[in-house]
C-alpha cells in the first residue's frame, strides 16, 4: 500500500501545474505523512478513535486519484426555505447559486494557495500533499448575506474505496455576517473522506455554521476547522452528528480580540455500530470573551461516542467567561462513551467551569409515561427526543432549526 500511495502521489503532482515552492509545500507534507503513518491510539489525541486500525479494517486500498468526470446526479435536499447554494462534486467545486443576494458582495473562486505550514497532524499532511484545489468563499465588507447557503457536497456514483481530500475556506470581512448550512449527500460505497477547512471572522461579523451528518452511509470521515474570531465578532457553531458510520470532528477555535464569543453546541446521536467523535478547542487570547459549549449523545446498540473539549485562557484573557458541558444518554450495555473534558487557565480573573455526566435513561419515567397510555419504545422515544431538544433549541436560526429536528426525528 505505500508503494501505492507513492505513485499516487508522484501522480498527482505530474498532473497539475503546480509551482515549485507548492511542489515543495507538497513534498515535504507527505514525507511527514510517509515516514508517521495515520494517528492511532498511543497519540493522546487519538486514545478513543485509532484511525489507523479503522482504516485498515475498513480498506483493503485507497485510491487517491478521484476522477472527477465521473457521472452524478445532482439532487436538492428537501428544504422549504429560501436559500443559497454551491454544489461540490467529490470535494471539487462544480456550481453555485447567489439569486437572493448581490452577487458583487460575494466572492467563490477555486486556487491553490497553500499554506507554507507542514503540520504535525498526519492527516493534514495527506490533505495538503493530495489537494488539487482550494475552493474560497468571501463575503465582502459591510454585507449581510440574506439567505442561508447551503454546501451541498456530493459523492458521484460508484465512487467507492478512494481518499477524498478537499479544503473549503470562509472569509467573512468585516461588519459581515453569513449562516451556512453543510450537507453531504452520501452513495452507498464506502469512502475516507479527509476535509480541511480555514475561516476567518472579520472584526464586527457573525457565522453561524451548522455541519449536518444525517444521512446513513459506510463513510470514514476526518474533518479538521481551524477559525479565527476577531474584535467583537460572533460565532454559533452546531453539529448534528448521526450518519456517518465513523466521523471525528476536530474544531479548533480562537478568540483573538477582545469581546469575541462563540456557542458551540452539538448532537451525537448513534446506533448500530457507529463511532464519532467530537474534539474542540476554544483558546480565549484576549480580555472580555465568552465561549460556551453544550454536547448531549444518545447511544444505542453496539455504537461509541466521545467528546474531547478544551478551554485554553492565556495570561492576557482576563475577564474570560468559559463554560462546557457534555452529557450522555446511554440505551444500553453495549454502548461505549468517553469524556475528556479540560482546562488550562493562564489568566486569574475568569469564570470557567466545565463537567461531564453519562447515565441510563430514568426507568421512573418510562413508568410514568407508560401509566399515561404511551408505549416502551413512544416513552423512551420521547424522553430521548426532550433530552436532544434542549441543544437543538439553541439554533437561532428558525427554517434551520427546524430542519434539524426534522431529520433528526424530534417532532417540530
Amino acid at each position: 500500500m505505500q508503494n501505492e500511495l507513492k505513485l499516487n502521489f508522484d501522480k498527482i503532482i505530474s498532473l497539475n501545474n503546480f509551482s515549485d515552492s507548492q511542489k515543495k509545500i507538497k513534498q515535504e507534507n507527505f514525507n511527514n505523512y510517509f515516514e508517521k503513518g495515520l494517528p492511532n491510539k498511543r497519540n493522546e489525541d487519538w486514545k478513543f478513535s485509532d484511525i489507523n486500525q479503522i482504516i485498515s479494517k475498513n480498506f483493503d486500498n485507497l485510491n487517491f486519484i478521484v476522477d472527477h468526470k465521473k457521472v452524478f446526479e445532482e439532487k436538492d435536499f428537501p428544504l422549504d426555505f429560501e436559500h443559497n447554494k454551491i454544489s461540490f462534486v467529490d470535494g471539487k467545486l462544480y456550481d453555485f447559486d447567489f439569486k437572493h443576494e448581490d452577487k458583487d458582495k460575494i466572492l467563490v473562486d477555486q486556487n491553490l494557495d497553500l499554506d507554507d505550514t507542514i503540520y504535525q497532524n498526519t492527516l493534514l499532511n495527506l490533505n495538503s500533499a493530495f489537494l488539487t484545489s482550494v475552493s474560497n468563499i468571501t463575503i465582502k465588507k459591510g454585507y449581510n448575506v440574506k439567505k442561508p447557503l447551503i454546501l451541498f457536497n456530493y459523492l458521484s456514483d460508484g465512487l467507492k474505496s478512494s481518499a477524498i481530500n478537499s479544503r473549503v475556506d470562509i472569509n467573512l470581512e468585516d461588519d459581515s455576517s453569513l449562516c451556512v448550512v453543510n450537507f453531504l449527500n452520501e452513495n452507498s460505497e464506502k469512502n475516507f473522506i479527509n476535509f480541511r477547512q480555514k475561516i476567518n471572522i472579520g472584526v464586527n461579523s457573525i457565522l453561524k455554521n451548522y455541519s449536518l451528518d444525517s444521512n446513513t452511509s459506510e463513510n470514514i470521515k476526518y474533518f479538521n476547522k481551524d477559525i479565527n474570531l476577531s474584535k467583537n465578532s460572533h460565532l454559533e457553531y452546531f453539529i448534528l452528528s448521526e450518519g456517518s458510520k465513523f466521523i471525528k470532528q476536530d474544531i479548533n477555535c480562537s478568540l483573538d480580540d477582545e469581546y469575541g464569543s462563540i456557542a458551540l453546541n452539538g448532537i451525537i446521536n448513534l446506533e448500530n455500530e457507529k463511532h464519532h467523535e467530537i474534539k474542540t478547542v476554544i483558546n480565549h487570547k484576549k480580555e472580555n470573551c465568552k465561549s460556551y459549549q453544550l454536547i448531549k449523545s444518545v447511544l444505542n446498540d453496539k455504537s461509541k461516542g466521545i467528546y474531547q473539549g478544551k478551554i485554553f485562557v492565556s495570561p492576557e484573557a482576563q475577564k474570560t467567561d468559559g463554560y462546557q458541558l457534555s452529557r450522555a444518554l446511554l440505551l444500553n450495555e453495549s454502548v461505549e462513551f468517553n469524556a475528556k473534558p479540560e482546562l488550562e487557565i493562564y489568566a486569574d480573573d475568569v469564570k470557567c467551569s466545565h463537567g461531564s455526566t453519562s447515565g441510563n435513561i430514568d426507568e421512573n419515567s418510562i413508568f410514568y409515561l407508560m401509566s399515561r397510555g404511551l408505549s416502551y419504545s413512544e416513552s423512551k422515544k420521547l424522553l430521548t427526543n426532550g433530552f436532544l431538544n434542549e441543544v437543538i433549541e439553541k439554533i437561532s436560526n428558525e427554517d434551520v432549526k427546524k430542519l434539524v429536528k426534522k431529520l433528526s426525528g424530534i417532532n417540530v
